[in-house]
């Protein structure tokens, strides 16, 4: 699935033809930044755009959301839809969503926060990657390591992938930032062995837990 139309299933405005119109498989994330900045909040056609069931004016539909209005039942309709798409895809919106909306809103921020046990896998992935979220950015993260880490050991083997990916990203910043958690971090990778034959770009920092503990620490500690 791309950001062509494939078909006219849905009368939409005139607006939202227009827009629709210039995305296509070229568009790149930061030409829909570009759009999103002339159109500014636009929550209607946010809502519109998502209806065409496509990624790419999805994105561009998350960018100009009104997140004053992204109430727990909106996220939970959104994260259905979000499932007709593959699973990077899903994944993808669902990051963009935490990353451009969640982020940016007192109220969103606890909603994101009380998902650890939701019954949908993208959100608890979007609990567990905005946990790594206020490590990696330098935010001060709540005093809730060492629980995050027990929650991480029991259930991380059971977890959906998408859960694991963001499980296993939290371990590893917390082992990056924390020293005093940082051979129990390493641990949890040993055990369950995730990603440890992962083949990365180079350049890239791989995702099993010792592997990518030791590579961020010893860039931090060289600068």
């Amino acid at each position: 699935m791309d950001g062509q139309r494939a078909s006219t299933k849905n009368q939409y405005s005139s607006k939202a033809e227009i827009i629709i119109g210039q995305i296509n498989a070229n568009t790149k994330l930061g030409d829909l930044r570009k759009i999103a900045k002339d159109i500014k909040k636009d929550h209607e056609l946010a809502m519109e755009l998502w209806s065409t069931e496509m990624f790419l004016p999805r994105l561009l539909a998350i960018l100009i959301m009104d997140k004053k209005l992204l109430s727990q039942d909106v996220l939970n309709r959104l994260v259905q839809d979000m499932h007709i798409h593959t699973f990077d895809e899903r994944n993808n919106l669902m990051d963009w969503l935490m990353a451009n909306q969640l982020t940016k809103d007192k109220k969103n921020i606890a909603l994101m926060q009380s998902w650890q046990n939701s019954p949908s896998a993208l959100q608890r992935r979007t609990y567990w990657y905005y946990q790594a979220r206020l490590r990696w950015t330098g935010q001060t993260p709540p005093n809730n390591t060492a629980d995050l880490l027990s929650a991480i050991e029991a259930t991380i083997e059971q977890e959906d992938p998408e859960v694991q990916w963001a499980m296993n990203f939290t371990a590893g910043w917390i082992g990056v930032y924390d020293e005093m958690y940082r051979t129990r971090c390493m641990k949890i990778g040993e055990k369950t062995g995730l990603y440890k034959d992962e083949k990365v770009a180079k350049g890239c920092t791989p995702s099993y837990l010792p592997a990518f503990i030791t590579i961020e620490v010893n860039k931090r500690n060289n600068n």
